[in-house]
């Protein structure tokens, strides 16, 4: 939840300029629409996800359209290759925030949802759903995280910003440096709607894991406020102790774990 939590925050803070606490704290509230949508139905929430991820990677593909990348430079940077040990930590963590392995149960489990024989036939067929199902989520997830790659090494690494680490710094530039208002907008909603998409998706994992391995049944929304109150306390901390200055570095951390 971490991530999820901080991701928003952020992103909340530079469409509004409200302080990183009150956005951690803001997040909470998204446990209600969390609830309200498990009253709607699985299919609408599904629908709710899709439309999340097309919002982020509408905002990230229209950026690299402004930002124009070079297409050699880019098929170059799909070859695998570390400068040192600082960049095989944040290959981790975009492995991590890629892959994010709870969700490999939730796909297995929103194709159990649909209505199929429970013969050979039948369960041979789900299976490839679920293989399909996988498939395409995760190479969405990887060319989002392409298209973010991309961005930043257009925008800010070929014209000799190498210092850019922190998404608030790299918000203020991207408007300076593209020479249009509409990018940092775009990224900042690309971050809420990130954040919120991860959160339904973790907390339905997050469900499907506990009533599977252990049985023990909750209602969801309260799970959801549980685990999302005991993450926040984590940013909270950090932010009160020291600013918000460090808090991409748990942002990496969380991702690294995963």
């Amino acid at each position: 939840d971490l991530a999820e939590i901080i991701g928003m925050a952020i992103g909340i803070q530079l469409l509004t300029g409200l302080p990183l606490i009150w956005g951690v704290l803001l997040t909470v509230a998204d446990t209600f629409l969390f609830l309200l949508l498990q009253r709607w139905g699985i299919r609408k929430m599904e629908a709710f996800i899709i439309a999340l991820v097309g919002i982020i990677g509408l905002s990230f593909l229209t950026e690299m359209f402004i930002a124009k990348p070079d297409l050699g430079e880019v098929a170059l940077g799909f070859i695998p290759k570390l400068q040192n040990e600082e960049a095989l930590y944040i290959a981790i963590g975009i492995i991590g925030a890629t892959v994010m392995p709870h969700n490999l149960y939730l796909h297995s489990a929103l194709v159990q949802t649909r209505k199929f024989s429970r013969d050979e036939k039948g369960i041979k067929k789900v299976l490839k759903y679920n293989f399909i199902d996988s498939a395409i989520a995760l190479n969405l997830a990887f060319f989002v995280n392409a298209f973010i790659l991309i961005l930043a090494g257009t925008v800010f690494y070929k014209s000799g910003r190498t210092d850019v680490a922190e998404i608030k710094q790299a918000h203020e530039l991207l408007s300076p440096m593209l020479g249009t208002n509409l990018a940092p907008t775009l990224f900042a909603i690309a971050l809420i709607a990130a954040g919120q998409s991860s959160t339904i998706t973790g907390t339905l994992a997050g469900q499907i894991v506990m009533e599977g391995y252990l049985q023990l049944h909750i209602t969801p929304w309260i799970r959801r406020l549980i685990t999302r109150l005991i993450a926040v306390i984590p940013a909270v901390a950090v932010i009160l102790i020291n600013g918000e200055n460090n808090i991409d570095d748990l942002l990496i951390l969380s991702q690294v774990i995963l």
